[in-house]
């Protein structure tokens, strides 16, 4: 029997889990969660552990309570509610992590069309043939009365193929080798946002902090439950962490799921919110405005604001590097949903052994093709994120678990009203966003 010690193992995951979470999640939610001052931030981030936390062990014991050490999250759906009910958590399963992946994949077509005209396009020779090409194939344009720099259509399309195209090809690698870059990522990406919030404490203004009224304070927060479950979701990784933990610690593999996520949840806490209170403490409200205009991260509006030469070129490529590192986590997800999704699709309608080469293909093809075009689209990224990601995240996260805890028999031992009223009423809380927005 293995014991509790802390390994080598857990700190893997605890990286992997993190980074899943660390993407244009966090590079997006100073832009919406700042636009009500540092207060309404200051009590997120006493809720927004209970929440993290206890979602994602629900949804954890859902995997590991399944029969077999190799059954993910549509096979234990399929089990514990029939082929039916389970086509629908797999479609839905789908949805609450597929739009990540697009609002990713605009996200970083934005950055580096951001990148090309204000930080590498200064670097050229004003005179230079390739420095008026790169000038010429950007226009102004309109967006809800301010003036935006982009790229024209057809160059904007070429960006985006080259851009998603390339994120498809690293994906072809083996699970384990991304994996394992993405753990490599985190080290560095966790040292630079902190320095980088630490590096804008000079710039804190407290000129424009305020105390909202009680009932625009809770609206606040209220709206911001989207993009802050999105913020700190690493979901679509806990389906393969359950089963690597179960295969394991074959024993002690509940206790320690949670010990992980306990120590995941809290690096989230402070490297997030940190960064978070730091980006809303240094920029004005119409700033905050202009960044969810130009549809960019918070650290191109910040290479943008700044004139320090480290802060211009390395914020573009730490925006870069955190989206792609959550992608690939991301994209494990979906595509699991999807090969779901079909695979049972299929079995509903008479077909009882499906191709599943044939499944892969075709469904990674149609992923690609919607990926392709709504980067070119160019959606707005919260828009993406308080709309569809974060309310059906939080169907997934929030409220399934709890529900098959109380409804299925082997899940019942994890049974605790008080917690399990908190996670399942900020679900319904997050949920019913879309219905005040709309």
């Amino acid at each position: 029997m293995k014991s509790l010690k802390w390994t080598q193992f857990d700190t893997r995951w605890m990286l992997s889990l993190f980074g899943t979470a660390v993407g244009a999640g966090i590079l997006y939610l100073p832009i919406k969660a700042g636009s009500g001052g540092v207060f309404p931030v200051l009590v997120m981030a006493f809720i927004i552990f209970p929440m993290v936390f206890l979602s994602h062990r629900a949804l954890s014991r859902f995997v590991l309570q399944a029969s077999g050490n190799d059954k993910d999250i549509t096979y234990a759906a399929e089990e514990y509610f029939g082929r039916k009910v389970s086509l629908f958590i797999a479609i839905l399963y789908f949805f609450a992590i597929f739009p990540i992946c697009l609002a990713y994949c605009v996200g970083i077509t934005n950055t580096f069309e951001n990148f090309i005209y204000n930080q590498l396009l200064p670097l050229l020779n004003v005179d230079g043939a390739f420095a008026q090409w790169l000038n010429s194939i950007y226009q102004i344009k309109d967006v809800n009365g301010k003036k935006i720099i982009a790229l024209f259509p057809f160059y904007r399309a070429i960006l985006v193929f080259v851009l998603v195209s390339a994120f498809m090809v690293i994906m072809l690698f083996s699970e384990e080798i991304i994996t394992k870059i993405c753990e490599w990522l985190v080290y560095p990406l966790c040292i630079i946002l902190f320095a980088f919030s630490l590096y804008l404490i000079p710039h804190w203004s407290f000129d424009f902090v305020a105390i909202p009224n009680v009932k625009e304070f809770l609206t606040i927060i209220w709206l911001t439950l989207p993009v802050l479950v999105f913020s700190f979701n690493h979901s679509p990784a806990i389906s393969t962490f359950s089963l690597n933990v179960k295969k394991e610690y074959a024993t002690i593999y509940e206790k320690k799921t949670s010990e992980i996520l306990f120590a995941t949840s809290s690096m989230l806490l402070v490297f997030v919110m940190f960064f978070v209170i730091s980006c809303v403490l240094s920029l004005n409200p119409e700033e905050l405005a202009d960044a969810r205009a130009q549809n960019i991260p918070i650290l191109s509006f910040f290479a943008n604001k700044f004139e320090n030469p480290w802060i211009v070129y390395s914020s573009p490529i730490i925006a870069f590097l955190a989206i792609s590192s959550s992608f690939f986590g991301h994209y494990f997800g979906a595509r699991e949903g999807a090969y779901g999704v079909v695979r049972k699709a299929c079995k509903l309608f008479g077909d009882k052994e499906p191709n599943l080469k044939l499944i892969r293909f075709f469904s990674g093809l149609v992923m690609y093709v919607v990926m392709l075009f709504v980067a070119f689209y160019n959606p707005s990224v919260l828009g993406f994120i308080e709309n569809l990601g974060g309310p059906i995240i939080a169907a997934i996260l929030f409220i399934m678990p709890i529900v098959a805890i109380y409804m299925v028999s082997k899940l019942k031992k994890f049974q605790n009203k008080f917690l399990d009223t908190f996670v399942f009423v900020t679900g319904i809380l997050t949920i019913v966003t879309v219905i005040y927005v709309f």
